[in-house]
């Protein structure tokens, strides 16, 4: 179910991004827009800031949000495309945590686990966020993928207050989003975001590894007074 007048508001008010999402180049037979290939290489440079542990990544996080937004908003994926404003939000709270942000024991953020409880609230939380959102999705927007597209948006909300905290566990999180997404953007056949999507899951395993390590010579892994 959705509303026309919805659909037709959202058409009209973004129809000025058409020209950006004309192909640019083919790769492999693929088109690739200009608004894409913008927004994957902006996404490419804020990861490789997160794995450094840079809070740079956050400024970066925000544009390519807004390039994605637009996009996905053109490609029917409302989940995905409100889930960027969502991050725009995130990423703003999320850059001032890594400059000011403090644990519960008031000490300045640094990368550590979560406890053993705090995963399984984490697993819990995307599992009641995907229904919810799917719910919205399917009677709100004219999606025809609105409870596949509901899955990684609520593991992106999950994995972006995680990433927001310094928990080393936003990576398992992010790889299981990754994923996901690439089987939605290819039923979409934004090629391109699938690559980047492949490459995003290879960089959040190794995300994973290095926050690991970062966290172990720290003396902070395992088991912590704090979680979800």
């Amino acid at each position: 179910m959705s509303f026309p007048f919805v659909d037709l508001l959202i058409a009209d008010a973004l129809a000025w991004v058409d020209p950006w999402l004309a192909p640019w180049w083919t790769a492999w037979g693929m088109p690739v827009s200009r608004l894409e290939a913008l927004a994957c290489v902006l996404s490419l440079a804020m990861v490789g800031f997160n794995l450094r542990v840079n809070p740079l990544g956050w400024p970066l996080a925000i544009i390519s949000s807004v390039l994605y937004g637009l996009l996905f908003a053109r490609s029917k994926l409302y989940g995905e495309a409100s889930l960027q404003l969502v991050f725009v939000a995130l990423a703003v709270w999320g850059w001032w945590q890594w400059l000011r942000g403090t644990d519960d024991q008031q000490h300045r953020l640094t990368v550590r686990a979560l406890s053993v409880l705090g995963r399984w609230r984490a697993v819990v939380l995307v599992l009641l966020l995907w229904p919810l959102i799917g719910l919205l999705l399917d009677h709100v927007t004219d999606s025809d993928v609105p409870y596949w597209d509901a899955l990684p948006t609520a593991g992106s909300l999950v994995g972006q207050w995680l990433l927001g905290r310094k928990w080393v566990e936003n990576w398992p999180c992010w790889v299981a989003v990754n994923v996901a997404s690439m089987m939605l953007f290819a039923h979409k056949e934004l090629w391109l975001t699938v690559g980047l999507y492949g490459v995003f899951a290879v960089l959040a395993l190794w995300g994973w590894r290095q926050w690991h390590r970062k966290a172990q010579r720290q003396n902070v892994d395992g088991p912590l007074p704090q979680g979800l």
